[in-house]
């Protein structure tokens, strides 16, 4: 009995490994061919799927479909619907036609290599509805601005830039190449990285930081010592020999014991003008919207209030700010803001800027009082308003000229449209009561938000300064090469995987937030969807 069974094993295994030898060799004979009889099953089956979503015509002859195509490629579509027509010899000739229809269509913004990443940032946020203004225009030029205003330093920006630099010049070969999942999200933003870093290098010129070390690229310092005791900028007894530094920052002030406090004052006053001039812009495009759209309740209850409001708080601060920058004034700004609220009708003392301040400021609460239920009580009620004219418009229209028994028909057609269109006036209410304390709250912690533009660019600068003194120059005074080796090592290291990287990925991550939160919210709402073409081209990516 084994050693039948052994033999019916034997046989088993003989005829398994035939079989697995003989799939083996037939699978390398179509192996040079697999790849391409899949994509052409591929392309089939996705034609297939979109004829299946065709009509036959009622001589079923020819298949009927609606579908969007953007405007401008509708004498791209007909020559290639008459290629189509004369290549397959067909007896029905192809035929487009413009439909009208009531559906919102998908939205299409054309796109290149360089432009394509910048909307995808704005796109991962929403899709904009059909003809929205397209926050992706500014986003081109705001997000690397923002983002070099928290990173300033244009040693590390021409480090980047010329690692951005490798992957543009040889793009080509990368594209054609499968890559990780890192490499590959780094090379689809390799544009957004160019203008990140190109935008780093101006705003480190500002800061005059080169791996956190001051230069007199432009002119001698504005500064000079006192007397001979006076050695270095660390000491005191600096005086002013000379008219201002020309550009950036004086590098005297670097390493001088009132470097912290003057950054500190400089760049938070900086982040608020920048935070406020965007979510002034944001408003405004607000109103280039609804008057696009025609919606003259959105400019005059919503645009013109919160533009009012906006300015009248942290405008005004803005100008207070350049004010007290030009007169040099040592007037206390946090004081002006607190006692405007608490105390208007107090005497201002040291810390008037301007005559008229007091008289000014009263005159601004009471517009940033109003403008809240400005915002909040119109319009629902107009909406209601409109809502009862259109309807009793639509109701006179239909009856005029009707037959008794015609009438009676259409009031019980109107009862039940007024069942189906009935307009929820605490529902828009409330939603109205949200949306502006949304925005009066939004005021103050959006401009507050910006101050990370402030936060982050000062730990920058000092993560840098702490490389630079605590790592390198350190080891510089032992006057020992292999110390110094050490040192240089992690420096390098310490600078490429904190500062160029680490660094990078935070104040993007900032960047991403102040456009998506603070920005965006003002007039953007991205409820649409995107428009998807049929495409060969599509599919291989996919597939791939």
């Amino acid at each position: 009995a084994i050693t039948q069974v052994s033999g019916k094993i034997s046989e088993l295994k003989a005829t398994i490994d035939m079989g697995l030898a003989h799939r083996d060799s037939i699978l390398k004979t179509i192996a040079s061919e697999f790849e391409h009889w899949n994509h052409l099953a591929k392309k089939e089956k996705s034609i297939y799927h979109t004829l299946n979503m065709l009509s036959v015509d009622v001589t079923k002859k020819c298949l009927v479909g609606e579908g969007w195509s953007p405007v401008f490629a509708a004498n791209q579509i007909q020559d290639a619907l008459q290629r189509a027509t004369l290549e397959s010899k067909s007896q029905v000739g192809s035929i487009f036609q413009v439909l009208n229809t009531k559906e919102s269509p998908p939205t299409y913004f054309q796109t290149n290599k360089f432009t394509s990443a910048f909307q995808e940032i704005v796109d991962a946020y929403g899709v904009a509805k059909y003809q929205e203004a397209n926050p992706g225009v500014y986003t081109i030029i705001t997000f690397p601005f923002l983002f070099a205003v928290m990173f300033g330093d244009w040693g590390h920006g021409i480090c980047i830039l010329l690692a951005t630099l490798y992957l543009i010049i040889r793009e080509k070969k990368f594209a054609s190449q499968k890559l990780g999942d890192i490499m590959e999200m780094m090379f689809g933003g390799r544009y957004i990285i160019m203008m990140m870093s190109i935008f780093s290098i101006y705003t480190g010129l500002i800061y005059n930081e080169f791996f956190s070390v001051p230069f007199e690229l432009f002119a001698k310092s504005a500064y000079a010592c006192r007397d001979s005791s006076c050695s270095d900028s660390t000491t005191e007894g600096l005086i002013k020999v000379r008219d201002t530094y020309p550009f950036g920052v004086d590098p005297v002030w670097h390493g001088s014991r009132s470097e912290l406090p003057f950054l500190n004052s400089l760049k938070m006053k900086m982040s608020i003008l920048l935070g406020v001039s965007q979510m002034n812009l944001g408003i405004f495009m607000s109103y280039f919207n609804a008057k696009f759209f025609r919606n003259s309740v959105n400019i005059w209850y919503q645009f013109v209030p919160q533009l009012i409001f906006l300015n009248s708080l942290f405008g005004y601060l803005s100008m207070l700010i350049i004010i007290k920058w030009c007169t040099g004034s040592k007037a206390d700004l946090y004081h002006v803001m607190i006692y405007m609220f608490l105390s208007p009708t107090d005497d201002m003392g040291e810390n008037q800027l301007f005559p008229g301040q007091k008289t000014l400021q009263q005159v601004l609460l009471l517009l940033a009082l109003v403008s809240v239920p400005w915002m909040l009580i119109p319009k629902p009620f107009f909406l209601k308003w409109e809502h009862e004219r259109r309807h009793q418009g639509h109701q006179y229209a239909m009856l005029e000229g009707a037959d008794e028994s015609v009438v009676a028909e259409l009031g019980e057609h109107n009862e039940e449209s007024n069942h189906h269109e009935e307009f929820e006036f605490s529902e828009i209410f409330v939603h109205q009561l949200i949306h502006t304390i949304e925005f009066v709250l939004g005021a103050v912690s959006n401009t507050a938000s910006y101050l990370r533009l402030w936060a982050l660019s000062l730990a920058h600068s000092e993560l840098s300064t702490v490389f630079y003194d605590k790592v390198l120059l350190l080891t510089l005074g032992y006057n020992n090469i292999f110390i110094l080796a050490i040192g240089v090592v992690v420096f390098i290291c310490a600078t490429v995987g904190v500062l160029l990287v680490m660094e990078t990925l935070s104040a993007f991550l900032h960047a991403l937030r102040l456009h998506w939160v603070e920005f965006q919210n003002k007039f953007y709402e991205g409820d649409g969807y995107k428009f998807a073409p049929f495409s060969f081209a599509l599919i291989s990516e996919d597939e791939e």
